[in-house]
């Protein structure tokens, strides 16, 4: 029973993750060309998701950039070549 309520919190928390990556990219794509900084992509995103944690958003952009979808120089943040080439493709739905 234990280890059932472990791995259902832990789909809760990965669910998460991938919900917080979603909307990070999705306002990376959508401010493209512009760059961002953690903190404002964090107020970005916690207009949107409200009980937002910039630790939530500085996790999505980490994995986000070992992805490859993302770009970060410590600083500012940007789409890469291949996040903007593959909303192109799709028609700019994101």
């Amino acid at each position: 029973m234990h280890d059932e309520d472990i791995r259902r919190r832990d789909l809760t928390t990965a669910h998460e993750d991938e919900i917080m990556q979603r909307s990070v990219l999705t306002q990376v794509l959508v401010l493209h060309p512009a760059q961002l900084t953690i903190l404002e992509l964090a107020l970005r995103v916690e207009s949107d998701l409200r009980d937002c944690e910039q630790d939530a958003v500085e996790r999505a952009v980490r994995d986000l950039t070992r992805d490859g979808l993302v770009l970060c120089d410590c600083r500012r943040i940007s789409p890469s070549r291949a996040a903007v080439r593959f909303d192109e493709l799709l028609g700019e739905v994101i």
